[in-house]
C-alpha cells in the first residue's frame, strides 16, 4: 500500500504543546480526490471549526499532487493565522476504489482535470458521499446526461452534491444584484434581443498569473479542450451561474423550458512554445496537443467563447475569454452590464478603475427625484453592507464600497464552503440550488455543442 503522512512542522510544534486540534468523530470528514487544480487547496486555505484536520488524499503521484501539498504546507506555515491540516495521502493507482471504500458520509473535494470528473462525481456519491466540486462538474452533452441521473441519485443516498460558485461571494456582484432588484433604482429588467441583450457579462483570464503569491504552474492537459474543456463549458459556468442568480435569485430555472440557446462562437488563443514553456514547465508541446499546433512553435489553444441564449425571456450574452498574461498591474477582469427600465448596472475592471472591479449605476433619466431615491436605497443598503456610498461620476453614479468588504478571489472559497456546511447542517442542498445547477450546465454543455468556431 502506497500511504504517506504529510505533518506540517507548525502542527507538530502545537502537538508538542499539547494544543493542537483535538479528534472529534462529530466532525465534517474531508477528501481530497485527484486534486490538479489550485483550487483544491483553495478550499483549505481556511479552518473551520465544523472540518477534522486530518484529510485524507487519493490522488496519483506526479506534479500536480506535489503543487497541491506544497500549497497546504504553505499554509500551514504561513506567519499569519497559520493553519494546521494533516494530509494522509494514498497513491496507488487503485487510488478511487481506495477512497470509495471510506466510511461514508465524508465530504469529498474535486477541483482537477474535467476529463474525469462526472464519473469521479458519480463514484462518490455511489459509494455515500457529499461532494463538493470546482466548477465545471461536466463539460459536454454526454457527460450533462450523467449529471441529470446524479442528483436523484445523491437524494436517494441523502448526500449533497454542490459546485464552487465564488464569484457570488465577490461584493461587486452582490451589491449589483442587490440594486437589480430595487424598483426605484433599477426599474424592470429588459428582455433585450439577440443584437442587444439585456444582460452582457465576460470575464477575462490569464495563463500566467500568481497564486498564493507563486506563480501558478499549470499542467499541460489544462490546454487541452477534451481534458479541461472548452471556454464555453469552463469560465462560462460562473457567468452563467452570475446570469441566473442576479437577475433571478431564488427562482427556480427549468431548463426543459426557461432557456433557448441561440448561438455560440468560440475562437483561439495562439501561445509561442515559451509562453507554454513559462506556464508548464515543459519544453515541448505534448503529444495529445499536436492537434492545435501550427508551425511546431505555435499552440492554438480553443479558450475563448461566446453562449448567446435567453432566461425566461431575458437575452443574456456571456463570453469567457484568455490571454497570456495581464497587463501591467492587472489581473483576470470582470465586465457586466444589466439594462433596467430606468437604469444600466454596470461593473467595470479596467485601466480606469486601476484594474480592480467597480460598480456603476447609469440612469436613463436624471432627475432629483431619482437621485433621491437612489441616494435612500443606499442609505438602506448600507446597514447590511456598511460603509458603502455613492460618488456622482457626471452622468453616473459609482457605489463606494469600503476595502474591508473586499474580501478577494481566494478567500471567497472559505465562503463557498461555510455556505455547503450550512446546507450540510441542514441536511439538504435548496432544490432551487439543485434545478439551477442543472439549468446551469445544459446552458453550457448546449451553447458549446451549437458553437461555431470564428
Amino acid at each position: 500500500m502506497k500511504y504517506s503522512y504529510v505533518l506540517a512542522a507548525g502542527l507538530m510544534m502545537m502537538a508538542c504543546n499539547n494544543s493542537g486540534p483535538k479528534e472529534d468523530n462529530n466532525m465534517v470528514r474531508l477528501i481530497t480526490l485527484a486534486p490538479g487544480h489550485f483550487h483544491a487547496a483553495l478550499v483549505q486555505k481556511s479552518m473551520y471549526p465544523e472540518l477534522d484536520s486530518v484529510v485524507k488524499v487519493f490522488a496519483p503521484e506526479g506534479p500536480e499532487l506535489k503543487a497541491h501539498l506544497s500549497l497546504i504546507e504553505q499554509y500551514n506555515t504561513r506567519p499569519e493565522n497559520p493553519t494546521h491540516w494533516k494530509e494522509e495521502v494514498y497513491t496507488g493507482t487503485d487510488f478511487l476504489q481506495k477512497m470509495t471504500a471510506e466510511p461514508k458520509g465524508a465530504v469529498v473535494v474535486l477541483a482537477g482535470n474535467n476529463q474525469q470528473k462526472t464519473a469521479y462525481i458519480s463514484a462518490a456519491v455511489d459509494a455515500g458521499m457529499n461532494v463538493l466540486a470546482d466548477k465545471p462538474m461536466v463539460i459536454s452533452e454526454e457527460g450533462f446526461k450523467k449529471l441529470e441521473q446524479i442528483f436523484p441519485a445523491a437524494a436517494g443516498k441523502k448526500v449533497l452534491v454542490y459546485d464552487i460558485m465564488t464569484e457570488r461571494s465577490e461584493i461587486t456582484n452582490v451589491l449589483q444584484k442587490e440594486l437589480l432588484h430595487q424598483p426605484s433604482v433599477f426599474g424592470e429588467l429588459e428582455k433585450g434581443t439577440a443584437d442587444k441583450p439585456a444582460v452582457e457579462i465576460e470575464s477575462i483570464h490569464h495563463f500566467y498569473k500568481s497564486v498564493s503569491g507563486k506563480t501558478l504552474q499549470r499542467p499541460s492537459w489544462f490546454f487541452d479542450p477534451s481534458q479541461q474543456g472548452d471556454a464555453i463549458v469552463d469560465v462560462n459556468t460562473h457567468l452563467v451561474d452570475l446570469a441566473q442568480w442576479i437577475c433571478f435569485d431564488t427562482a427556480i430555472i427549468d431548463y426543459h423550458q426557461d432557456v433557448q440557446i441561440s448561438k455560440g462562437e468560440k475562437w483561439r488563443t495562439p501561445l509561442s512554445l515559451s509562453q507554454f514553456s513559462a506556464i508548464t514547465g515543459e519544453k515541448t508541446f505534448p503529444a495529445f496537443l499536436q492537434g492545435f499546433v501550427k508551425q511546431d512553435t505555435i499552440l492554438d489553444v480553443p479558450a475563448n467563447g461566446t453562449i448567446y441564449y435567453s432566461l425566461k425571456g431575458v437575452h443574456i450574452r456571456a463570453t469567457a475569454l484568455w490571454n497570456y498574461e495581464a497587463p501591467a498591474g492587472g489581473g483576470d477582469s470582470h465586465y457586466a452590464i444589466m439594462r433596467g427600465t430606468k437604469a444600466n448596472l454596470v461593473i467595470n475592471q479596467g485601466k480606469e478603475e486601476n484594474w480592480k472591479p467597480e460598480l456603476y449605476i447609469e440612469p436613463l433619466q436624471k432627475d432629483t427625484a431619482y437621485a433621491q431615491n437612489l441616494q435612500a436605497v443606499i442609505q438602506q443598503l448600507a446597514a447590511k453592507y456598511p460603509g458603502i456610498s455613492l460618488e456622482n461620476k457626471g452622468n453616473r453614479w459609482k457605489v463606494v464600497i469600503p476595502d474591508n468588504l473586499k474580501t478577494g478571489h481566494e478567500a471567497h472559497f472559505a465562503e463557498v464552503m461555510q455556505r455547503y456546511l450550512q446546507f450540510l447542517k441542514e441536511g439538504k442542498v435548496p432544490e432551487w440550488e439543485v434545478k439551477n445547477m442543472l439549468a446551469k450546465y445544459y446552458i453550457t454543455t448546449a451553447g458549446l455543442a451549437v458553437a461555431k468556431e470564428k
